[in-house]
């Protein structure tokens, strides 16, 4: 089964770069600069910031559904950065070295099937629950924080 995964869109970020401390914070965000090159994952990029990148910490509805499976958590936004992918048949630079939770959700947004993917086995995971029918999408969410990390969609080749 082929599979995508791309980064979120950086238009909808970009303005909260601009405002201030204060204008975050009445929007439940916050301005962050990574104290190391790993631990800051940004959903634009699907890679770490590196030590000193600047980002924006903010509540994100990753799974917007009108099933009680609607998801939102904080996610890292990193500035100045273009949307990564899409991976093709492949895991990005975020999945590296973490455990990664699967969400498989039907066209109906209701879970089907989920499963941890441990450091290295993301791949596989993903192929398993893409071997089932009824799952139209996967949220991918980093297994110890909780927070969204990507969807994976399914990727139709184009016809020869």
């Amino acid at each position: 089964m082929t599979y995508s995964i791309e980064g979120l869109d950086p238009a909808p970020f970009a303005p909260l770069f601009a405002l201030d401390d204060a204008a975050l914070a009445a929007c439940g965000a916050m301005r962050v600069a990574a104290s190391a090159s790993r631990g800051f994952p940004c959903r634009v990029s699907l890679e770490d910031a590196r030590e000193g990148d600047e980002l924006i910490l903010l509540h994100h509805v990753s799974h917007d559904v009108p099933t009680p499976y609607r998801s939102a958590y904080a996610i890292y936004v990193r500035k100045g950065v273009q949307r990564a992918g899409p991976w093709i048949d492949a895991t990005p630079p975020v999945f590296e070295g973490r455990p990664i939770a699967l969400r498989g959700f039907g066209a109906d947004g209701l879970l089907k099937a989920a499963t941890l993917a441990l450091p290295g086995d993301a791949d596989r995971a993903i192929r398993a629950l893409l071997d089932n029918a009824a799952i139209a999408y996967i949220d991918a969410h980093n297994a110890a924080h909780g927070c969204f990390a990507a969807r994976i969609e399914r990727h139709e080749e184009a016809e020869q």
